[in-house]
């Protein structure tokens, strides 16, 4: 069975372990990690996340070697939902198909989010999450 890429599981590890008063503060440094959409590609192309607060928009593409490619699309004046992608972004940076379909579903609660921030949030992180994973699995099967 496989398992969460090793970056991501740091990441978790990372904010399970951090005292609850600077979770927030952590994970709004996330926010910086989306870069723009790549130059030609539309937010038409991609899904809207409609669990999320703000317009959110997502793609995830299975390359020929199998890895992951995401793209993200969020309002800067959003930042915790651009940080849930920004953790995302960086944690499956060079995931396979199998270590993304691995990461569990619950991911923002095992890091410690749920006490933070508003469970709307977090329901729409957890969102964010189904959706990709959908994507890889549909392009995959």
């Amino acid at each position: 069975m496989p398992e969460m890429p090793t970056k991501l599981a740091e990441i978790v590890d990372e904010f399970a372990a951090a005292p609850r008063d600077v979770v927030l503060e952590m994970l709004l440094e996330f926010a910086d990690v989306i870069p723009p959409l790549p130059e030609g590609v539309d937010r038409a192309e991609l899904e809207q996340v409609p669990e999320c607060q703000t317009a959110f928009f997502l793609r995830a593409e299975v390359n020929a070697d199998k890895t992951v490619s995401t793209l993200f699309d969020c309002p800067p004046e959003a930042p915790t939902t651009r940080a849930f992608a920004g953790i995302l972004a960086e944690g499956l940076a060079g995931a396979s198909a199998e270590e993304v379909l691995a990461v569990p579903d619950d991911l923002y609660q095992r890091m410690g989010l749920a006490q933070a921030i508003s469970p709307l949030r977090v329901r729409g992180g957890t969102a964010i999450l189904a959706r990709l994973k959908r994507q890889v699995r549909e392009q995959i099967s």
